[in-house]
Parts: structure tokens; sequence; C-alpha cells
């Protein structure tokens, strides 16, 4: 049996000045093709964090049982889009209120999650979930995960830039379209020209 290739690496280092974030909204395909558009994100990496098993299959973490999530790793530039900004962006583009569930997507692999690299993106994102809780935003209580980033596991390469190189692929056409259609409309002001 061939052993698995380890794919914590092939994340691109940030530039002199990137920071990254590490989020999970639900199916990756979806987070990819949205942080994709935005101005000062220089780039984003499909993949799995937050679970206990080495260099997990797609397959393996559908599974619910690795404890990973499907996340995106963003490497962006904090003189064009902040950290603040980008939560800002995470809390519109998925419900944070249902528990392992994003649509038709269910299980702890699709939960809404923040992985912080830093105390200040902690601070940032229990700042920006306590807000959102007690605003009238939404009627039940927010239930994104707040955790240390630990690792990063690189998806297989036929999940990276799925959006772009699939939209003819009914879960792009029904799915992903329609939020990317939305986001541009609310979040014009932070869309690459």
């Amino acid at each position: 049996m061939k052993e698995q290739a380890d794919r914590t690496t092939g994340v691109r280092a940030p530039s002199h000045n990137g920071e990254v974030a590490t989020l999970g909204a639900g199916c990756f395909w979806c987070v990819e093709a949205l942080f994709q558009i935005i101005e000062g994100v220089e780039s984003v990496v499909s993949g799995y964090s937050g679970g206990d098993v080495d260099n997990p299959t797609y397959e393996e973490v559908c599974s619910g049982s690795t404890g990973h999530a499907e996340v995106c790793q963003i490497t962006f530039d904090p003189r064009k889009i902040s950290y603040g900004e980008l939560l800002t962006v995470f809390w519109q583009l998925h419900d944070p209120t249902t528990l392992n569930r994003q649509g038709a997507d269910v299980g702890t692999q699709y939960r809404s999650v923040i992985f912080y690299h830093n105390e200040e993106q902690k601070r940032l994102a229990e700042k920006h979930k306590k807000e959102l809780d007690t605003s009238s935003r939404w009627n039940q209580p927010v239930v994104t995960e707040i955790s240390p980033y630990k690792t990063f596991y690189r998806a297989e390469d036929y999940h990276h830039n799925y959006y772009n190189l699939n939209r003819g692929q009914p879960y792009s056409a029904v799915v992903i379209q329609p939020k990317v259609e939305k986001f541009k409309k609310v979040f014009k002001d932070k869309v690459k020209a």
C-alpha cells in the first residue's frame, strides 16, 4: 500500500506583511469561492483542521470520525483588509446558529469554526461573537466554535479553486453561484476589480 503524502505543507507563506486566518463555515468550496474575490486576500486554501487524525482524507473527514472541520486557510494583507473585516464577511456567509450544519451539509465537519492564530485574533473573534449574540440579527444563540489553531491539512487537489474550475457542475450552479452573486451585492466595496 502506497503511503499517503503529507499535506501539511503546500500552504503559501504570507507576503512580507501578510497574515493568516483559518475559518470554517460549512462546505469549503463555498467559503473558498467567496474569500477568493475579496480585495486584500492573497490566497485561499481548502483543507481540514481541528481534529485528531494526521493527514486525513476527504472521505475520512466526511465520515465525521476525525474531529476535523472543512476550513479555508486565508492569507491576507492587513494593509488592505483587516482580520475584523474578514470576520464580518465570515458571519455573513453562513448561519452561525446551526450546530454542525450548513444547509444540506450536516455533520461536525461542517461546523462553524474560527481557529485563531494569536491572542488578537481570539479577542476579535470572541468580541464579534458576543456582539452577534446580543444583536437582534439571529433568533438563536451563535454556536460558532472559537479554538486555537493547531494544524492545517491541505485538501486533495480536486478541491482547490473548485467553483472557478467547475461552474457547470450542479453544486456550483445551485449552491455556490447564488452565494457569490449575493456576496458581490452586499460587499461590492470589498470585491476585487
